[in-house]
């Protein structure tokens, strides 16, 4: 009985020994919470070298979202900001693949899921969809 109550008790001791920590080596150890800063132009200088427009101004962000809403509001299902990075990145698809219009169509199909369509859009709606992209966020490319 005593050797049991030795072996819990030296159980324990270790157990509470492993518990306790050192600030020392705790603050070595956690990375900084604090991101670093990036500047505007570094930033547009990134997203144009990734291929990626600037964001909309207010007045094309709110004739694309009327005009995907207009095509069929569950496309952008209240969901505006996602609309809109989704806009983005179809623009992206058509500065990389330049004249090719049926990879922009099925690719853009593809990226404007919602709920009720997890599969995507059909050729005809990701045709308009593809089209309102590039005429308000990147009129340009």
């Amino acid at each position: 009985m005593r050797t049991r109550h030795a072996a819990i008790a030296a159980a324990a001791l270790l157990a509470l020994s492993a518990c306790t920590t050192d600030s020392s080596t705790d603050a070595k150890a956690s990375p900084s919470s604090s991101a670093p800063s990036v500047s505007a132009a570094d930033l547009a200088k990134a997203r144009e070298a990734a291929g990626l427009p600037p964001s909309p101004e207010p007045a094309p962000r709110a004739a694309y979202i009327d005009g995907l809403n207009a095509i069929d509001p569950d496309i952008v299902h209240g969901k505006a900001d996602k609309a809109v990075s989704r806009g983005i990145n179809t623009c992206s698809t058509i500065k990389n693949s330049p004249g090719d219009e049926a990879k922009q169509i099925k690719l853009t199909g593809q990226r404007f899921t919602s709920p009720t369509n997890p599969e995507g859009r059909d050729t005809a709606t990701a045709e308009k969809i593809l089209a309102l992209a590039h005429k308000h966020i990147c009129p340009d490319f």
